[in-house]
């Protein structure tokens, strides 16, 4: 319904020409099931922390908290990594690491695990992350004329909170099949598959980026764009 009203709409909030653009189309796609995936196992990780570890709601919060060094040291030097080589080839092994650690915590959840036997593979996933997420933002945004940037950020944050409501919602079903949270041994049980269709979110996230250009190429300028333009120059000092 909401496709046809803005295929209707003079001037649709989310222009459907967008989507022919392979990069706003595919990073669409990879920031869906990338939130997907870090969202939902964050959302778990915590209670199982708690449920499983013995750990008070405070002292869970901040054993998370490596799952960010990984983003503070990595992310803005893959911002600018982006801009040499493309998004792809950052996109692509971001997520499939992201994939990797979410599978390694999922192999070891067990109860009374070692809280140090989860930092090695929050980092991975968390480093997965930090590469994936700055080329996505610049695949979308920078893969449409100018004068839809506004509406292509617009769509990429909307996919990002769908994507995270998506993933607790998937990863809380596959949970519910397997485990409870009657004890601390039913709770891993539900854990360590729903770490499990985490990884498998972020495997299918690096398979939609697969499909990003290789290498950024500007979009073509819309008529508004070129009707903009004179006026841009004659206002630059």
């Amino acid at each position: 319904m909401f496709a046809v009203w803005e295929m209707r709409a003079r001037a649709p909030m989310l222009p459907l020409r967008l989507f022919a653009f392979r990069g706003f189309s595919a990073g669409n796609a990879a920031i869906f099931l990338l939130n997907a995936s870090l969202t939902g196992i964050v959302f778990f990780t915590a209670q199982f922390l708690q449920v499983s570890l013995g750990q008070d709601p405070l002292g869970a919060g901040l054993r998370l908290l490596p799952w960010g060094v990984a983003p503070f040291l990595i992310g803005p030097q893959a911002g600018r990594l982006a801009d040499r080589i493309g998004e792809r080839p950052l996109v692509v092994p971001g997520l499939l690491l992201q994939a990797a650690g979410l599978a390694w915590i999922a192999a070891i959840a067990a109860p009374g695990l070692a809280y140090a036997a989860m930092l090695a593979p929050m980092f991975v996933s968390g480093a997965g992350f930090a590469l994936a997420l700055p080329a996505l933002t610049k695949a979308v945004v920078g893969s449409v004329p100018r004068g839809d940037i506004g509406k292509a950020s617009g769509a990429f944050s909307t996919m990002r909170q769908l994507g995270g409501a998506f993933g607790v919602a998937i990863l809380a079903a596959v949970f519910g099949m397997a485990g409870s949270y009657s004890s601390a041994a039913s709770f891993s049980d539900g854990f360590a598959p729903a770490a499990a269709a985490a990884a498998g979110l972020a495997l299918a996230g690096a398979l939609a980026g697969l499909a990003l250009p290789g290498r950024h190429i500007p979009a073509e300028p819309t008529r508004a764009d070129q009707a903009l333009a004179p006026q841009q120059a004659t206002a630059s000092p």
